[in-house]
Parts: structure tokens; sequence; C-alpha cells
């Protein structure tokens, strides 16, 4: 990452360098507010330190003024800000997804690992996520690495797009070469014209 070997950095140094990820089964603190899940994710925040709880409460005010001012912006960004004050956990699947999205604009990301994020949100939330990614990569020069089967939804995100099955990797190329790629609709659909015209249709791979 940047010229540096990251191979088996722990987390939290890895989230310190800008490299974050996301889950395919939403991780929110779910008796929190959608404010408040975004306001936790800043590191070093002056409340976490006890002698600043006692000494330092002016400061204290003035960060989390700040942060629920960010969390604020990011929320009307993903267009759930009128969720800012509900429980997390009392939100669509779909809603979750864009919380954790939301997460990762709360401090300077430059990658950011998406688990299938598509899985079990109807069409309309997932072309909301799906424009905030292509906002966060074009107007803020976000990195996406995006794991999912929907191949509609990769065909709209990603390029290049990378097949693997069996642990390694298939095959690399555009959208439409993967969807025509015999070896991809062999190994996922079988073979055959009807199988082709399946996986040139959006069936997932």
């Amino acid at each position: 990452m940047d010229g540096e070997d990251i191979t088996g950095l722990p987390p939290h140094v890895l989230f310190s360098k800008g490299l974050l990820r996301t889950f395919q089964i939403a991780h929110e603190f779910h008796s929190m507010t959608c404010r408040e899940n975004l306001m936790m994710v800043p590191p070093g925040q002056s409340g976490e330190t006890l002698w600043n709880t006692w000494f330092g409460r002016k400061r204290i005010a003035d960060e989390e003024r700040a942060l629920a001012a960010k969390a604020d912006e990011v929320l009307e960004f993903l267009t759930i800000q009128h969720l800012a004050d509900h429980p997390a956990g009392q939100i669509s699947g779909g809603q979750k997804k864009l919380l954790e999205l939301g997460r990762t604009m709360m401090v300077d990301a430059k990658i950011v690992f998406l688990d299938e994020v598509g899985a079990g949100v109807n069409r309309t939330l997932l072309n909301t996520i799906g424009d905030a990614i292509l906002r966060l990569n074009r107007e803020r020069g976000y990195t996406f690495c995006v794991i999912e089967h929907d191949m509609d939804f990769i065909g709209r995100l990603c390029d290049p797009v990378v097949v693997m099955a069996e642990g390694r990797v298939l095959a690399q190329g555009t959208i439409d070469q993967i969807k025509t790629n015999e070896a991809v609709i062999e190994a996922y659909l079988g073979t055959g014209l009807k199988n082709k015209d399946q996986l040139t249709q959006g069936a997932p791979a």
C-alpha cells in the first residue's frame, strides 16, 4: 500500500493507514443512534482518556459537536439523514449497509473493502449504495475493492473485474469480457449457450 508491504499488520494499524472494510452482515452498535454510530469511528478522541473526563470537559464537548456535525453531513450524503436519531439496530439491512459505508467517511479512508454489500438489500437501496460508492470514488478519491455476486452491480461499479474460483484467479477483464469468458461460464453455470445468456443477462457469478 503506497509502496509499503502491509502483509500481516494488525487491523488497528491498517485502519490508521486508511485501509478500512465493511462486513457482509452489518456490525452496528444496535442500541446507539445512527449519528452516534458514526461519531464512534474517529480514533484518539479526548473523551477516551480518563483524565480528560475530569479536567477536559470543554475539549470533549467541542470535539463531540464537531463529530456530530460531520456525522450529519455523512448521513445527508448517503440520503439517510432522516435516520440520524434512530437506533441503528432498528433500521433495515440496506440502511445498515449505508451506515457502514458512512463509517468509512468519518476518517480519511484511502482503500475500502466492501464484503457483499448487496447481500439482502433491495434493488432501490442497492442503487443508492452504488451511487454513494461512485461519488466517493470520483469526488473524494476512494479506492474500492468489492466482493459481490450481483453481476449488474459489479458491472456498474467495477473495472477491472476479477473472477475467483476455488481460491484462485480464474479470469480478469472488463465486465463484458467476463460475461463472455468460457472458463467463467463453465465454472459457475456449466457449459452451453443458454447458460452464457444467463450470465450476460446478469445471473450471479
